[in-house]
């Protein structure tokens, strides 16, 4: 009896190894950025070097990385001018579509202690959970939580005098580019009900989207940004079954009077030759007809993200110009 039970198990196990496997395919790319395969793994191939927090000394800037959430990988790169105190605050959320980049990029190191030079802020650059592995609202959860972490080391003490006791914590901007100033832009709608005093926004290329087409989505060309990869990263971001009529996607009947409700001036800095430009004019008409306190300034001949992918004179020249803006901004 015995053998028959085991000549049939042997039996199902060589049936079971002979079950056809599946295929792994790839669900969702963005050639060079990101690829999704069937069964849920994730490949981001390294195409901008993380680097650490070591700055050229005759900068100026002090860095450091801070631990937020442990459990969560929630963490923050800190910068801070040497020279001065009372500063203002900036927390600034990389680009990359809600799926890509890093606070160790080395694009957006040297973007943000330049930055921090250059406009008198302290920057605390925040590294994310990325979608498609942690979808919508995660990255907005780990906003909310790291400015309301931010804000507690005003009186914290031990480990964040180094940076908090430079910063002046009534003076608190929420910013980023691309996706993260999506990111910005919905944490700011939080803000007040989590405690966290915000006076204004900085908001570069703002990532948004819809259903309708733009004419700058279908007429503007070798932008860094694609309609096609635009498209790829709201599937990959959205929650499952949500397409681009998503609130978070798609700024039609935002709830702009929050915004001015908390006195939060905006600030949004548009691309000529981006894809993005026409929802980011749409997006400053919705806010000004609402009553928000919102500036524009759009950077001519260039593209989207310019400011940390294109070396060319011309970029360099306009970067030079949106870092002169947001000094003006975030020192009022």
């Amino acid at each position: 009896m015995s053998a028959m039970i085991m000549g049939t198990d042997l039996s199902r196990l060589q049936m079971k190894s002979k079950a056809p496997q599946q295929k792994l395919q790839v669900v969702e790319e963005i050639e060079g950025l990101i690829k999704v395969h069937n069964d849920g793994h994730v490949d981001r191939p390294e195409i901008v070097p993380n680097v650490g927090c070591s700055l050229v000394p005759d900068l100026g800037v002090t860095c450091r990385d801070a631990i937020i959430d442990k459990y969560t990988n929630l963490w923050a790169r800190i910068y801070v001018p040497t020279a001065a105190n009372k500063l203002p605050l900036l927390l600034y959320f990389h680009g990359g579509g809600f799926c890509v980049g890093s606070a160790s990029w080395s694009c957006y190191h040297e973007l943000l202690a330049k930055l921090a030079a250059r406009a008198g802020c302290a920057v605390f650059s925040v590294s994310y959970r990325l979608a498609p592995e942690h979808p919508l609202p995660a990255a907005y959860d780990d906003g909310v939580k790291a400015a309301v972490w931010a804000k507690q080391q005003e009186f914290a003490g031990v480990g964040s005098e180094w940076w908090a006791g430079r910063c002046d914590f009534s003076r608190i901007f929420l910013g980023g580019d691309s996706a993260g100033a999506n990111i910005a832009y919905n944490v700011g709608l939080r803000a007040n009900s989590i405690g966290v005093g915000v006076k204004g926004l900085l908001l570069i290329q703002p990532f948004f989207g819809g259903v309708a087409r733009t004419r700058s989505e279908m007429c503007v060309a070798r932008s860094a940004l694609t309609l096609a990869a635009s498209d790829a990263y709201w599937r990959m971001a959205l929650p499952a079954g949500a397409g681009r009529d998503h609130p978070w996607c798609s700024t039609a009947g935002s709830e702009f009077g929050i915004l001015r409700r908390a006195g939060a001036a905006v600030l949004v800095c548009v691309a000529e030759a981006d894809i993005l430009r026409d929802r980011n004019l749409e997006f400053c008409g919705g806010l000004a007809r609402e009553g928000v306190r919102v500036e524009q300034v759009v950077s001519k001949g260039v593209g989207h993200a310019f400011h940390i992918l294109n070396k060319s004179r011309l970029a360099q020249t306009r970067l030079h110009e949106l870092l002169s803006h947001v000094k003006n901004f975030v020192g009022r």
